[in-house]
């Protein structure tokens, strides 16, 4: 199906992208698939000062969609019987003096308590610095290899958030925790794990797994991702697109396209990844919070419900929607210009409930919307 008659068929997917172009996004490349059949449409440009549209099979750094590749494979060794959901992740982890209340489930689920090694903000509005990943200094420092376990040890120097299992609070470090896991336990690097158990099964050819011999150019096609600083009281914005992601590790790390994240979380949520009793583990939500085991999960304005997960990192970003048997999916790649004050979220928040309704709501709640 050509772009052309994409924006023909459905119209409104088209104006929804458009209108998230014109919220301040340099481009987005959506695919749809739901009881319509396939829609791939694109808005916006792929690189500042040129006019061709994000390429349809555009490669995107996916941001925390990370962590749903990840968790996946944490819950295939627990459906294998090689950890326990609630072993202390202590007894796998020896060496970093995790907390013993700790469990691999709390890494999941974001309700260990470690600090976040990217930075905290406190519900008082204070904040602790964690490594930089914003302004002058990142970018100046961008193409600086963070090995995983300096990460976890430099938040676990921090004070903890909270006492284990008692409240809930969004920490990367649960992740590069998960992956040092899955390598500690599989005796294997990550991406020869996410390898073998689920982007070659489920030919997921236009993915890839950061590790310190990958090339930190995305490959092509793509599009080109900027970040906004000042410098000397001038503003200054530069292209990012090529970074070292080891900043991030498997909170955020992973490339991808459209197409294989609408394969990959139709599939998981298919049953094809995990046994039904750990997916419903997956997809049980954290009360008052939404987050399960690497998915968030959502109700929609019509009475119905999504798995979801999106990330944003630097300039890139990708959305992942999903009904809950995997039949109906929205995945979306995006490029922009990023900044330390995330000028972006607000208009985007706006677009991407517009978005979510024309696919998941049929339009209805956006339409009653304006007819109020």
């Amino acid at each position: 199906m050509s772009a052309t008659l994409s924006e023909q068929d459905r119209p409104e997917l088209q104006k929804a992208i458009e209108d998230i172009v014109d919220s301040g996004f340099t481009g987005v490349q959506l695919r749809v698939h739901d009881e319509r059949g396939a829609w791939v449409g694109s808005a916006g440009v792929s690189r500042l000062g040129e006019p061709a549209k994000p390429p349809l099979d555009t490669h995107t750094r996916i941001g925390s969609n990370t962590k749903t590749f990840t968790a996946t494979v944490v819950l295939q060794l627990v459906d294998e019987g090689r950890i326990g959901l609630d072993d202390p992740a202590d007894d796998h982890l020896p060496g970093f003096g995790l907390d013993r209340r700790i469990t691999v489930r709390m890494l999941l689920q974001h309700t260990s308590g470690v600090f976040n090694f990217t930075g905290e903000v406190y519900a008082d509005g204070t904040t602790a610095p964690g490594i930089p990943w914003s302004g002058k200094e990142w970018v100046d420092n961008r193409f600086k290899a963070y090995p995983p376990e300096e990460l976890v040890r430099l938040a676990l120097a921090k004070p903890a958030r909270f006492e284990p299992g008692t409240d809930w609070s969004y920490a990367n470090t649960n992740y590069v925790l998960a992956r040092l896991l899955i390598e500690k336990v599989t005796g294997n690097p990550v991406a020869e794990e996410m390898q073998r158990r689920i982007l070659g099964p489920l030919g997921l050819t236009g993915t890839v797994v950061p590790g310190p011999d990958t090339p930190l150019e995305l490959p092509e096609p793509h599009t080109h991702a900027y970040y906004r600083y000042e410098d000397d009281g001038q503003e200054k914005t530069v292209d990012v697109t090529t970074h070292d992601p080891s900043w991030i590790s498997s909170g955020g790390d992973m490339i991808s396209t459209t197409k294989d994240l609408h394969v990959f979380i139709s599939a998981l949520m298919g049953g094809k990844l995990l046994s039904a009793p750990l997916l419903a583990e997956m997809c049980t939500p954290y009360p008052g919070i939404g987050y399960g085991l690497g998915v968030f999960v959502q109700d929609t304005d019509c009475g119905g419900t999504v798995v979801t997960h999106n990330g944003g990192i630097s300039g890139q970003g990708a959305l992942m929607f999903s009904t809950p048997d995997g039949g109906t999916t929205l995945t979306a790649a995006l490029n922009y210009v990023d900044d330390a004050a995330q000028s972006l979220a607000v208009p985007f928040q706006q677009a991407l409930q517009r978005l979510v309704d024309e696919v998941f709501c049929g339009g209805r709640t956006a339409a009653a919307d304006e007819a109020e």
